[in-house]
C-alpha cells in the first residue's frame, strides 16, 4: 500500500506568509518521511486564507523529488485551456509523474463567484476533461458548449502522460470515475464499511463499461499519528465533544504508529492501493510531527 499526503491549504493566521510557510514545512516533512505522493487541493473565494493550488504546488515541488505529485482541480470552475496550461507547466516542474485529481465541486457561492452555473456541473466536467486530454496531446481544440473557444493549443506540452484521478462518493459519480478516470479517489468522509460498499459500486461500474481494474484506487483519510496511545485517545475525546468537519469520527484515523498502520492495512481488503493522508491536527507543530511519524507507519506496513 502506498501512502501519500494532501497538504491542507486553509490556515487561520495573522500573517498570511505563515500559512504558506506551514505548507512548505509539511511538504518538507512529507519528503523526509518517504511518502509516495504529494498533493494540494482546490477551493475558491474563501473568507479565510486559502492558498491556491498552482502557485503553491510549484513552490512545494522544490521540496520534492521524482515521486508522484499532483493537484486537485474542480473542473467546472476552470476554463479548460487555462487549466491545461497550468497543469502542463506543473508537470514540467515535477521530477516524476504528475497527477490531476479532479471533481465536480460544490457550494453555490463558488460557482457564482467564478461565473459558472452549478446546475451544469456534470456536463461541464466531462467537456473540460475531453478538452484537457486533447490539449495535452498537442491537438487544436475548439468548443461550443459550456465554454466557447476556437483553435486552442497549448505549449509546453506535458513531458509525460497526465494521470487523471476522479474524486467521487455518490453512485452516479463513482460510475463516472469508472468510465472516465485513470483512478478513483474515494471521499474522506466514508467509514471503512461505507468505502467497502462504494468499492463494490466502482467494481461493478468498471465491468459495465468494460474497463480493467486500474493499478491505483485511492482513498483520502484525515489522520493524526500520535506519539502515544494516550495522546491519541485525548484527541479522539476532543473530537467526540467538539466534532470535526461534520465527519463521522469512525472515518478518522487517529492512533500511534502501530494503530494507524493497522487501520491503513484494513483498507487494502476492499481493494484500495493508496491512502492519501490529510493532517487533522490544527496545531502546526503537531501536524508536522504527525507527518514525520508516518515514516514509522510505512515501516510497519
Amino acid at each position: 500500500m502506498k501512502i501519500g499526503i494532501s497538504i491542507t491549504s486553509s490556515y487561520q493566521v495573522d500573517d498570511v506568509r505563515d500559512g504558506a510557510g506551514q505548507m512548505i514545512d509539511r511538504a518538507r516533512a512529507a519528503a523526509k518521511a518517504g511518502l509516495d505522493s504529494l498533493f494540494v487541493g482546490d477551493h475558491h473565494v474563501v473568507p479565510t486564507p486559502y492558498y491556491q493550488n498552482t502557485p503553491m504546488m510549484g513552490r512545494l515541488l522544490a521540496e520534492w523529488d521524482r515521486r508522484d505529485a499532483g493537484a486537485l482541480f474542480l473542473l467546472p470552475l476552470w476554463n479548460p485551456v487555462l487549466a491545461a496550461e497550468q497543469i502542463s507547466t506543473l508537470a514540467c516542474i515535477a521530477g516524476g509523474k504528475f497527477i490531476m485529481q479532479c471533481g465536480l465541486g460544490r457550494d453555490e457561492y463558488q460557482f457564482n463567484a467564478m461565473g459558472a452555473n452549478i446546475r451544469f456541473r456534470p456536463s461541464a466536467f466531462e467537456q473540460s476533461l475531453d478538452c484537457l486530454r486533447a490539449l495535452w496531446r498537442g491537438e487544436s481544440v475548439s468548443l461550443d458548449g459550456r465554454w466557447q473557444f476556437r483553435d486552442a493549443r497549448i505549449s509546453p506540452l506535458p513531458p509525460d502522460r497526465i494521470d487523471v484521478w476522479i474524486g467521487a462518493s455518490a453512485p452516479v459519480a463513482i460510475d463516472r470515475a469508472a468510465r472516465l478516470g485513470d483512478a478513483w479517489l474515494a471521499d474522506p468522509s466514508m467509514t471503512l464499511a461505507q468505502a467497502a460498499k462504494a468499492m463494490d459500486i466502482y467494481t461493478a461500474a468498471l465491468a459495465k463499461h468494460d474497463r480493467p481494474t486500474p493499478p491505483t484506487i485511492a482513498i483520502r483519510r484525515d489522520v493524526y499519528v500520535a506519539a502515544t496511545i494516550d495522546e491519541a485517545e485525548k484527541l479522539k475525546q476532543d473530537i467526540r465533544e467538539k466534532g470535526y468537519r461534520g465527519f463521522n469520527p469512525d472515518a478518522l484515523v487517529i492512533g500511534d504508529a502501530d494503530s494507524v498502520a493497522e487501520q491503513f492495512r484494513a483498507f487494502s481488503q476492499p481493494g484500495f492501493t493508496d491512502i492519501i493522508t490529510r493532517n487533522l491536527h490544527r496545531d502546526p507543530a503537531s501536524a508536522v510531527a504527525s507527518t514525520e511519524r508516518l515514516a514509522d507507519v510505512i515501516a510497519r506496513l
